[in-house]
């Protein structure tokens, strides 16, 4: 028996609250656990900025700011020389892969 487009439209829509119940039902038996632990987290202190104004300690900051830069610009130079040695490792791989297809 063929059915109409229409009666299936209403048949799916008469489910609806249905699936809308069972899913308020599981969210009812889960979401006492998680409610808890919102409250733990938002119940903590929240951390103090305290803000420094004095010039002394403004320069050394630059100066840490100025060797963690170089630090960082060594770091990418080793970086980019393990990169060219991979790079031609993994060409000299490719050659003899072609070496011993021929």
């Amino acid at each position: 028996m063929a059915y109409s487009e229409t009666r299936i439209v209403i048949g799916g829509l008469a489910h609806v609250p249905v699936l809308i119940f069972i899913a308020n039902f599981i969210k009812g038996k889960f979401g006492i656990e998680i409610e808890e632990a919102k409250d733990n987290v938002f119940n903590e202190e929240p951390v103090k900025i305290i803000e420094a104004k004095d010039k002394v300690f403004k320069e050394v900051k630059a100066e840490d700011i100025k060797e963690l830069s170089n630090k960082l610009d060594i770091i990418e130079q080793k970086a980019d020389e393990v990169y060219e040695k991979v790079k031609k490792k993994n060409k000299k791989k490719k050659n003899k892969k072609k070496k011993k297809n021929n």
